[in-house]
């Protein structure tokens, strides 16, 4: 499974409105890992940035004024996420400016859902925190994704947080590959996992609400076949 975290810097709030892509961010994703392929551009809007969208980015015309324009990378872009998953935060509003985008370079370029499928991280964190703050920053803080170096919007950055965050909503043991022990890549998950026999064993110290909640999850996962947690052996002490 080929992955694309996605993201996207703007001049404004709405392309409708006239409004252009100023950066381009992606982190490419096989098999839910990095493959340290990305892709990043910074683009020359060919206008003005709204009140308040240059503050956002940091970005300045001066800056962007020798950059090329979205017709020059298009192909180069296209190449890079043709028939991967997007994985974008508020999919709808960077989808809506690079359909705009692709519209302005030619109607043989087609939208972007025709090359690929498209997944929606924010929706993903509503299903799961229902009535709580979803924006990219909330979600680091609660699954502890260090964005203490994020002081502006970034496109690549924000595609290497989301990427972060992504696997944090969507980890399972099914997810990762763990749902099966005696298929190739349940296997290679025990080996990767497993801990160097000769190697001292590390100790975690847990409360014992912590502990009793942890066999309460292996439990149900002993319950849906062989739990590969288990050949880990990495022993806990129970405060």
């Amino acid at each position: 499974m080929r992955q694309v975290i996605l993201d996207t810097e703007t001049t404004g709030l709405s392309w409708e409105r006239g409004n252009r892509v100023v950066e381009i961010g992606c982190v490419e994703f096989v098999e839910r890992r990095p493959t340290g392929r990305t892709f990043h551009v910074y683009l020359n809007p060919e206008r003005e940035f709204e009140a308040g969208a240059q503050e956002v980015t940091g970005l300045t015309l001066e800056f962007l004024a020798d950059k090329p324009k979205f017709a020059d990378v298009v192909d180069e872009f296209l190449a890079f996420v043709d028939g991967a998953e997007l994985v974008i935060h508020n999919a709808a509003f960077d989808v809506g400016f690079l359909n705009n985008e692709l519209s302005m370079c030619g109607p043989q370029y087609g939208k972007l859902g025709d090359r690929c499928n498209i997944e929606d991280s924010l929706l993903l964190a509503r299903q799961r925190y229902p009535g709580q703050r979803n924006s990219l920053d909330a979600l680091c803080k609660r699954l502890g994704v260090d964005n203490a170096h994020r002081q502006l919007h970034g496109a690549l950055l924000d595609a290497q947080l989301l990427a972060e965050v992504y696997i944090g909503l969507t980890s399972g043991q099914d997810d990762l590959g763990f749902g099966q022990a005696d298929d190739g890549a349940g296997q290679a998950a025990v080996a990767q996992f497993a801990l160097d026999a000769s190697a001292p064993r590390p100790r975690v110290q847990v409360s014992a609400e912590e502990f009793a909640a942890h066999e309460a999850r292996l439990e149900k996962l002993r319950k849906k076949g062989k739990c590969l947690w288990d050949a880990l052996e990495a022993p806990a002490t129970v405060q």
